[in-house]
């Protein structure tokens, strides 16, 4: 194949097929790296990430990661973040862990971010769910939603019945019944949620762990707000419990419901033989008694 030449003024200059292309080549070279250059003399702060962009990188990367316990704490931040459709989404797609830590962290974040729209799914989550905190968590946060099922569950865990007219899983039944998972469960989370007022921390602590009370009180204080006349009843047959645990958390459940039609069941818990037990019955009686119409009238006037 013959050179081409091109003219350049005066002289000839011989050049062969493809040297315009290398030529092209190099120039794009030189280009990219001129650029290059140019992006790295630029401010750092055009590229760096918004902070709202880095918190959700930062709550992602959380939740994607290999760590039960970093899941778990993102899962459960989530929570903070109300009215907030993207939390939403990803607590709900925490509630598909493997983990029921992390389950359990997702379902209780719904419930505190007040999820309404979640309520559906948390509904389904309980039905198929096979670990009891996490339908504990779940239950929560249903009632937080303003779904009665919560109360239900929490119903069954004090009663070790469930309420007529709503049913529970044979497999949900067997864990609510099961004591030895039941105590585990009230030794590490229904210590964190009750409020014992006078009883002190080191009563409670000195339980053994395979003891069911200090869930079963949970599920007490929690049904204080029931408006099911089931549970009042509930409550009322409680404040006879074996464990005096039970018993003072059923007596302030009871106060806190400002029913006074429920004294005369009180009363008689002030010669109670724990202490803890007569303290709360005195104080409850006291609360009780105002709430009486005569009484309400004679402190108007």
């Amino acid at each position: 194949m013959k050179r081409r030449t091109f003219r350049s003024e005066d002289n000839w200059i011989k050049r062969a097929p493809g040297d315009g292309i290398r030529e092209s080549a190099h120039a794009l070279i030189v280009k990219s790296a001129c650029a290059a250059v140019f992006l790295l003399l630029l401010p750092a702060s055009m590229f760096a990430q918004s902070p709202v962009d880095k918190a959700w990188t930062v709550l992602k990367s959380g939740l994607a990661d290999k760590g039960l316990e970093q899941r778990a704490r993102a899962a459960r931040v989530l929570g903070l973040l109300e009215n907030n459709s993207q939390a939403e989404e990803l607590a709900l797609k925490a509630l598909g862990d493997e983990k029921p830590e992390v389950r359990s962290a997702a379902a209780s974040a719904l419930g505190q971010m007040k999820a309404k729209s979640a309520a559906p799914k948390l509904v389904a989550t309980l039905k198929e769910e096979k670990e009891v905190s996490v339908v504990l968590a779940g239950a929560r946060s249903l009632i937080a939603l303003g779904e009665p099922l919560g109360y239900a569950l929490y119903y069954a865990v004090l009663t070790g019945e469930k309420k007529s007219g709503e049913s529970l899983m044979d497999q949900q039944k067997k864990m609510l019944s099961d004591p030895k998972k039941m105590g585990q469960l009230g030794f590490e989370a229904g210590i964190g949620f009750v409020p014992f007022a006078s009883i002190g921390y080191g009563a409670i602590k000195a339980l053994g762990k395979d003891d069911v009370s200090p869930i079963r009180a949970a599920a007490a204080k929690i049904l204080a707000k029931d408006p099911d006349p089931r549970s009042a009843a509930a409550l009322v047959e409680a404040a006879s419990d074996k464990s005096w645990i039970v018993r003072v958390a059923a007596i302030g459940a009871l106060s806190d419901r400002d029913d006074p039609s429920v004294l005369a069941q009180i009363e008689p818990k002030m010669d109670d033989e724990t202490e803890a037990v007569r303290l709360t019955a005195a104080a409850a009686v006291i609360h009780l008694e105002d709430l009486q119409p005569a009484k309400a009238d004679h402190k108007k006037k």
